[in-house]
C-alpha cells in the first residue's frame, strides 16, 4: 500500500480535501495523510464542498508535521498555490510532488463565490489523484 502525506502551511483545507479524496478513492492501494507546518483547523467550507461529492472529512483534524513524523511516505505532495507562503517541507526519501492550487480559504466574497472557490480546488485535486492511481 502506498502512503502520501498532502502537505500545506495550515492544513485547513487544500491538503484536508485532498487527504480525504486519495483516501476515499484509493480503492485500498493507498494511505494518505496531510499536515501542516502551522496548523489550525478543518475549514467548514471544505467539509461542505467535499460532502457535495460523497466525501466526509468532517472528522478529519489539522494536523502538525510532528503528528506524522514516525510515517515514512512514498510521496509527498505539496499543495500551496504560486502566491501563498512559501510551502513548508516534510523531511525523508518520499518521492515529492507539487501540486500547486490557490487557497481557497482566502477568497472573498458571497459564500457561493467562496463555495465555488472551494469547489474549483476540490475538482483539480480530484483530477490529479486519480491520474496519480
Amino acid at each position: 500500500m502506498k502512503k502520501i502525506l498532502f502537505v500545506c502551511v495550515h492544513n485547513s483545507a487544500r491538503s484536508q480535501m485532498a487527504e480525504g479524496l486519495a483516501n476515499s478513492l484509493g480503492g485500498g492501494k493507498l494511505r494518505a495523510w496531510s499536515a501542516g507546518s502551522t496548523p489550525t483547523q478543518v475549514y467548514p467550507l471544505a467539509v461542505k464542498v467535499m460532502g457535495e461529492i460523497g466525501v466526509d472529512i468532517s472528522g478529519q483534524a489539522s494536523k502538525s508535521f510532528a503528528e506524522v513524523a514516525d510515517l515514512e511516505f512514498d510521496y509527498v505532495i505539496t499543495l500551496c498555490g504560486e502566491g501563498d507562503i512559501i510551502c513548508p517541507t516534510f523531511p525523508g526519501q518520499a518521492t515529492r510532488f507539487h501540486w500547486p492550487q490557490p487557497d481557497p480559504a482566502a477568497a472573498k466574497g458571497s459564500e457561493e463565490e467562496r463555495l465555488t472557490a472551494f469547489r474549483d480546488v476540490r475538482d483539480a485535486l480530484l483530477l490529479r489523484i486519480r491520474s496519480l492511481i
